[in-house]
């Protein structure tokens, strides 16, 4: 039976240990001068060395040379998951009085010590308050809060943290050369950011890939973790910002076919809000996407996450608050800004495609009609049919407050995002395309940065038919082009009618 890789390449001694240098630099020093504590506390996250360490300074305070497959009658390894009573520690207690077999020091390692229970804390504070002279106590936790404030102050404490990303990458690069793994850079930084500073974690993952293929690439690490590839995750932040909830479906949709969990989807989500976040690219909505952030912390705790992730991305995408602008940066090389995307006419699935990079794109000439001028009528109708064609594109136009002039609409954004998607080549086509349907002849188009339309704009109602009742608060005031004037006309607004009754 073949060896993890993991077990494998442990260290075996404190100047092997990589990214706790902090701590074995202390360790190292207290060895030379003869200061041995009589307990330690190791706490920190899973995966970063407190058990490895702990083995090694057990071997090096006895002067004995660290061999992981041979163990020693005067070092006591002891799992606190399976031994957290009070008569195990009472054991304990019982035996530290006997001296060491052979070596100067009894040790004792108590892993996960936070899972004893009260009543054998309570037993192991006795002989922490008053140990013999031989024995040294090694404690190890990923829950340090869960110790009693007792325990911890009679220790001498060592913090350890997450291992630096690119000591990560070094070190796996260091295995794969010797263990003759063929993997690219890119896969090595993905195993690495998977495993979230943990070596272990990460060590463990590379002996799962390296059985994939001959040369592993990223895409077959993205496959082993179920990772949705950039373009999907920066089209779905797209039709967030354009509060597109068919889009966003559709695209749950698409990434669901294709067997991505939703729990992943939520962790990549969320990752690209809060690089948005940190990097100033959410200049508005910073409530939207705070709460987007809270439900999908809690998606993997859900009893069904795929409908909890749905339901928190259609709240975002149909939230009144301002658009999400965000870009997704997973990966430098083939990330993306989302690009608006025409609707299938033949079905409400609309499938999500990676685009060029605008920069790219080939410059698109339209011969306008100068003479041609535009009014609120027919940017109406135009709204209108663009709605019916590309249904995402309607959804940044309707943001723009419409200017005319012969031969040339000026469409005043209030967010740059928007006004950056519709200036795109691609998409203002699609729009001249429109309204060339409309008027039979295109327009020149710029698009600017201003006040915009608010975001509750409603077009003015339709004069009512002969014989027809219209259920208005105020008949004698007429509604403005803008903006409903009361609750009921925003009601009505959005059922197409309502009614005040008299109680």
């Amino acid at each position: 039976m073949g060896k993890a890789l993991y077990r494998t390449y442990r260290s075996k001694k404190l100047s092997e240990i990589v990214g706790q240098e902090h701590i074995t630099t202390a360790l190292d020093h207290a060895l030379r001068k003869g200061t041995i504590s009589h307990a330690y506390l190791f706490t920190g996250p899973r995966g970063v060395g407190k058990t490895s360490i702990a083995r090694i300074l057990a071997h090096e305070i006895n002067g004995l040379p660290y061999d992981e497959d041979r163990g020693h009658l005067d070092i006591i390894e002891i799992d606190a998951a399976s031994n957290r009573r009070i008569d195990e520690i009472r054991d304990l207690r019982d035996k530290v009085h006997i001296a060491p077999s052979s070596a100067k020091f009894k040790v004792y390692i108590i892993d996960e010590v936070h899972m004893l229970t009260k009543e054998a804390f309570n037993a192991l504070l006795k002989t922490l308050e008053e140990p013999p002279a031989h024995c040294v106590f090694i404690l190890a936790t990923t829950e340090v809060h869960k110790l009693p404030e007792t325990i911890i102050s009679r220790t001498q404490r060592y913090a350890f943290k997450p291992v630096d990303l690119p000591k990560v990458v070094a070190h796996l690069k260091h295995i794969a050369k010797e263990e003759k793994i063929d993997i690219s850079d890119d896969a090595l930084a993905l195993i690495a950011a998977h495993g979230e500073g943990s070596f272990r974690d990460s060590i463990s993952l590379l002996d799962q890939v390296r059985n994939t293929g001959k040369k592993i690439e990223l895409e077959h690490v993205q496959t082993v973790l179920g990772i949705a590839p950039d373009e999907l995750i920066q089209s779905l932040l797209g039709a967030l910002s354009a509060h597109d909830s068919v889009a966003v479906a559709a695209g749950l949709a698409q990434m669901h076919e294709q067997g991505y969990e939703p729990t992943q989807i939520a962790k990549q989500i969320s990752n690209a809000l809060r690089r948005g976040i940190l990097e100033g690219q959410l200049p508005f909505a910073h409530d939207v996407a705070m709460k987007l952030l809270t439900q999908l912390l809690h998606t993997p705790a859900s009893p069904d996450p795929r409908v909890a992730l749905e339901i928190a991305l259609l709240d975002a995408a149909l939230s009144d608050g301002q658009a999400i602008a965000v870009v997704a940066k997973v990966t430098p090389k083939t990330a993306s800004p989302a690009v608006v995307e025409p609707a299938n006419p033949t079905t409400h699935v609309k499938p999500l495609r990676k685009t060029p990079e605008p920069k790219s794109e080939p410059e698109i000439t339209i011969d306008v009609d100068s003479e041609l001028f535009l009014d609120d009528k027919s940017w109406d109708l135009i709204l209108g049919a663009l709605k019916t064609k590309y249904n995402t594109l309607h959804s940044v136009a309707k943001m723009a407050q419409p200017h005319y002039e012969p031969g040339k609409l000026t469409l005043e954004f209030t967010h740059k995002f928007h006004q950056k998607r519709l200036s795109e080549a691609r998409n203002k086509a699609l729009l001249s395309e429109v309204i060339a349907g409309v008027t039979g002849s295109p327009i020149a188009i710029e698009c600017i940065i201003g006040e915009g339309r608010p975001l509750q704009a409603v077009p003015a109602p339709l004069p009512p038919a002969d014989g027809e009742i219209v259920h208005n608060v105020d008949q004698s005031t007429p509604l403005p082009n803008d903006r409903p004037t009361s609750p009921v006309d925003a009601i009505s607004n959005i059922f197409g009618g309502a009614e005040v009754l008299e109680s």
